[in-house]
């Protein structure tokens, strides 16, 4: 496998008093702290979204990396590339930790049957990497928010087909995560909320979530999953009125739907 980061060595903790920019001054994972090493009370973790996915682009202009695993070629052959990159990054970083979207780590393709098949021999790669480099999966999540399909909602979209393949997405990442090793399974609601009053059945669009979320928990007993299912509130990000807003908005709502405990 080719090193991309050969000249430089792991990020180590040093102290405080070292002047050394790629060393750690406080966090020293193997201290005791109240019986526990200090990695099990902080559970650092590299995301691979923004640290391997992002292209430099923003609104004024295209994106300004060049990347040896964002070029153009064989989309299969460049997310094993990129998980090459990744996993060495995340052992010279010292986290015992990455977190990911489904489509972070593999082509969605342009059709179902394509993004399952991409999903499934790269999970099958993250597997590999995982017991070669012994860093864990904190968490995994579905990516139902950046394809257009997704433009008004995913969980809320009023169209059967959109529903479905979110609910796919979701199935096929919670799926992952356990097979990984995943502690957690995130959801965040991004595309769910609403710009308008005038073209929203608010009622209907909280009662099909909060069935989502339903079906979301039993999955998780069916198949086995021990991790805990996690939802980030994330108030205006993307979209103003979000149903996600906060933690209390969360809250009222998982015990709506009888969720709060599970």
């Amino acid at each position: 496998m080719q090193a991309y980061f050969d000249q430089l060595d792991r990020v180590r903790f040093e102290g405080p008093k070292t002047t050394n920019p790629l060393a750690f001054r406080h966090y020293n994972p193997d201290a005791l702290i109240l019986g526990k090493r200090m990695d099990e009370h902080l559970r650092f973790a590299a995301c691979y979204w923004h640290t391997f996915c992002w292209t430099g682009a923003d609104m004024f202009g295209v994106g300004a990396f060049e990347r040896p695993w964002q070029q153009a070629g064989d989309e299969m052959a460049l997310a094993k590339r990129k998980a090459d990159v990744a996993f060495e990054f995340f052992q010279k970083l010292g986290v015992p930790y990455y977190c990911f979207h489904d489509v972070d780590v593999s082509p969605e393709g342009t059709s179902l049957k394509e993004y399952l098949n991409n999903f499934a021999q790269m999970t099958e790669v993250l597997a590999q990497k995982q017991q070669e480099s012994g860093v864990k999966l904190l968490w995994g999540t579905a990516n139902c928010f950046t394809h257009p399909r997704y433009g008004a909602g995913a969980a809320t979209n009023p169209d059967p087909e959109v529903f479905t393949w979110a609910a796919t997405q979701v199935v096929t990442a919670m799926n992952a995560t356990h097979q990984l090793g995943g502690e957690n399974y995130v959801l965040w609601g991004g595309r769910e909320g609403y710009e308008t009053l005038l073209n929203t059945d608010l009622r209907q669009e909280r009662e099909q979530i909060g069935r989502f979320m339903q079906m979301v928990v039993e999955h998780k007993h069916k198949i086995g999953f021990r991790g805990t299912l996690l939802i980030e509130p994330k108030p205006q990000e993307p979209t103003k009125h979000q149903y996600d807003y906060d933690v209390a908005t969360v809250y009222g709502f998982l015990k709506q739907f009888g969720l709060e405990k599970r």
